[in-house]
């Protein structure tokens, strides 16, 4: 199935299973895909400082290290951690940290910010990829979450309630789309076309507004992919996804992967989306490290952005939004590697070829995603965290890079929302490259990178949000006590001495 293998599985342990549920990561979580990079000595840094401030600060507060990390205050511990190994990149002081009240005015003040990631997930019921339910299984066996001890695992335990509560309960989120992933293998699909449009539509009618959208996958190549295609389209998808990879689940058997400007392929998807009136065509780029090149050379060519100009200068009443901005170093590579990059070259492969698509071909209708760019970049190194944001807003302009988490893998994408709204591009990097300041969390560019970009993409005219009957779900769970689990899902290395 292309996934990983027993031996590779007994390097690592479920990221549920790590002995410290944080605010924010310290080491990098992968899904069942590829080989996570182990936990850096800064990021081991960060996890000391961390937890020795949890002690102190929340010992002070009357709080155990769990309800510390759970508080406003814990969070804003996270990022003084960060702060003090990588150097000033946060907008944070110690005394947010230290004093809950002034912590959580801060995160009352933003609580009502319009979010919307267009780009989230959950598995489908029959899947196949089990190692999700048996993590949840080793966890239980090992008593480290005592509502999973004893207690046998279904699917279900990571499908749509639980993705409710990181998404629309534990993070400031307010709408969302839900992708998907295609295979080859026609079980192997995260969720079909009718499942992820048919989620759509349930939970919009049970929020009383529009709180989802739903992307159709598209599949050039594959057998019958124009018909699927036509049929998808006739469902009323807010916009389609393909992958050029082909099937990104089983490299090793990728038949069908494509090119963004293969007129006599992918080009009458693009045609058919404009006889529908789809103008949004995502696809996914990058994530595509020289560690994987190695294994799959054949599939380089698709997985850059060199098809890209061609295509939307060819359809420019379309827009094409580029998931994870291309960037390369994850999915089986490291941060480290994209900041040695940055610093020999001052450029991020390949998203700094996607920010310079705009001025090569003379198109406006290219826009960056943000995606595993963000949250395998930030927490790792976050000096290019900030570069990549500089690049993506000097290349594309700030009203083109578009707010999307890949949650839930990385468990609530609250981590990230508090990190992109604290983030700011080093005055020594802003002079050398010529990056413009980020500002502050409710400033043009974050308010147009968390919500205001996609609403123009997706013509929402204004916020559904507000009174519905999500909000009454919310308001009832802060009032009664709110409780973010800090959890991801998918695979971590196992931490040094581990013997559980």
């Amino acid at each position: 199935m292309g996934f990983l293998t027993d031996d590779e599985l007994d390097a690592l342990i479920p990221a549920e299973m790590l002995p410290h549920t944080t605010p924010i990561p310290t080491q990098i979580i992968s899904s069942d895909e590829y080989i996570p990079a182990p936990q850096s000595a800064q990021q081991q840094e960060v996890e000391a400082r961390l937890l020795a401030m949890s002690d102190e600060l929340g010992k002070r507060q009357g709080l155990s290290r769990r309800d510390f990390f759970q508080s406003a205050a814990g969070m804003a511990a996270a990022f003084v951690a960060m702060n003090d190994t990588f150097g000033a990149v946060f907008d944070v002081s110690r005394a947010e940290a230290a004093t809950p009240a002034m912590a959580q005015e801060r995160a009352d003040a933003l609580k009502d910010q319009f979010i919307m990631d267009m780009h989230t997930h959950f598995l489908r019921d029959d899947t196949r990829i089990q190692t999700f339910m048996r993590q949840r299984e080793a966890v239980g066996k090992a008593g480290w979450n005592p509502e999973l001890i004893g207690k046998p695992q279904t699917l279900d335990d990571l499908k749509w309630n639980n993705y409710f509560k990181e998404i629309f309960l534990d993070s400031d989120t307010k709408v969302a789309l839900i992708s998907s992933a295609p295979s080859d293998i026609p079980q192997d699909w995260f969720l079909t076309n009718e499942m992820t449009i048919a989620a759509r539509d349930r939970v919009n009618k049970e929020a009383g507004s529009k709180r989802m959208y739903a992307h159709a996958i598209f599949t050039p190549g594959q057998p019958d992919w124009l018909q699927a295609l036509e049929h998808a389209l006739a469902m009323q998808p807010d916009s389609i996804k393909g992958y050029t990879i082909g099937d990104n689940t089983n490299k090793h058997i990728s038949k069908y992967p494509w090119r963004m400007d293969d007129e006599a392929v992918a080009y009458k998807a693009y045609a058919l989306c404009v006889k529908h009136g789809i103008k949004n065509v995502c696809v996914h780029k990058g994530l595509f490290p020289a560690s994987v090149e190695k294994q799959f050379p054949h599939l380089l060519d698709y997985c850059d952005v060199r098809d890209v100009g061609k295509a939307a200068k060819d359809w420019p009443q379309l827009n094409f939004v580029i998931y994870h901005s291309a960037y390369r170093h994850a999915g089986g590579g490291n941060a480290a590697g994209g900041w040695a990059e940055f610093e020999q070259t001052g450029r991020v492969s390949w998203v700094s070829d996607l920010a310079e698509i705009p001025a090569k071909y003379g198109v406006t209708n290219v826009y960056g995603d943000v995606g595993q760019l963000f949250a395998q970049s930030v927490v790792a190194e976050p000096r290019l965290g900030a570069a990549l944001m500089g690049i993506l807003v000097k290349g594309l302009g700030a009203d083109h890079v578009c707010w999307g988490t890949d949650a839930i893998w990385t468990g609530s994408p609250q981590w990230q929302i508090e990190a992109l709204r604290r983030l700011e591009i080093p005055e020594d990097m802003q002079r050398k490259h010529g990056f413009q300041p980020l500002g502050g969390p409710t400033g043009p560019v974050k308010t147009a990178i968390f919500g205001g970009n996609n609403m123009r993409l997706y013509g929402l005219q204004k916020r559904t949000d507000r009174g519905d009957r999500f909000a009454g779900m919310k308001a009832a769970y802060l009032e009664n006590g709110a409780a973010r689990s800090n959890l991801r899902y998918g695979y971590a290395r196992k931490p040094e001495g581990w013997t559980g």
